[in-house]
C-alpha cells in the first residue's frame, strides 16, 4: 500500500452537478480527471492512466460511483451515487475507499445534486 501523501492541497468545496462531473472523465486531455465518492469530488488526474479512458478504473471517472466502490464492482450499472441500499459490510468498504482517496488525492469539490436517499 502506498504511504499517505503529505503534499495535498487544502480541500475545496466547489459544487459540481452530476452532469458537470461527466466533463472530467478523462476523455479530454486538457481537463483533469475527477472521481466522486459519497459526494466528495477527488482530483485523480495524476493517475489518468488508471482512471482515464481504457484504464482499469475508468468506469469510476467523471461521476459519483459510490455504490460501485461499496460493492467492489466495476460494472457500469453499479457506478451510481446512491449507496442507500448497501449492506453494512459494503458500507464499511465504501467508507474505507473514501478514507483511502482522502489521504491520496486533492478534494476539489462536492456533488451538489446527490439522490435524495443519500443527500445530507
Amino acid at each position: 500500500m502506498q504511504p499517505e501523501r503529505t503534499d495535498l492541497a487544502p480541500p475545496k468545496d466547489d459544487p459540481y452537478t452530476q452532469a458537470q462531473l461527466k466533463e472530467f472523465d478523462g476523455s479530454n486531455p486538457e481537463k483533469p480527471v475527477y472521481v466522486a465518492i459519497k459526494g466528495t469530488v477527488f482530483d485523480v488526474t495524476r493517475k489518468r492512466d488508471t482512471y482515464g479512458p481504457g484504464g482499469s478504473y475508468s468506469v469510476l471517472a467523471g461521476k459519483d460511483a459510490s455504490r460501485a466502490l461499496g460493492l467492489s464492482s466495476l460494472k457500469p450499472e453499479d457506478a451510481v451515487p446512491d449507496w442507500s441500499t448497501l449492506k453494512e459490510s459494503d458500507l464499511k468498504t465504501l467508507n474505507d475507499w473514501h478514507a483511502f482517496f482522502t489521504k491520496r488525492y486533492n478534494i476539489v469539490g462536492r456533488v451538489s445534486d446527490l439522490p435524495a436517499a443519500v443527500a445530507n
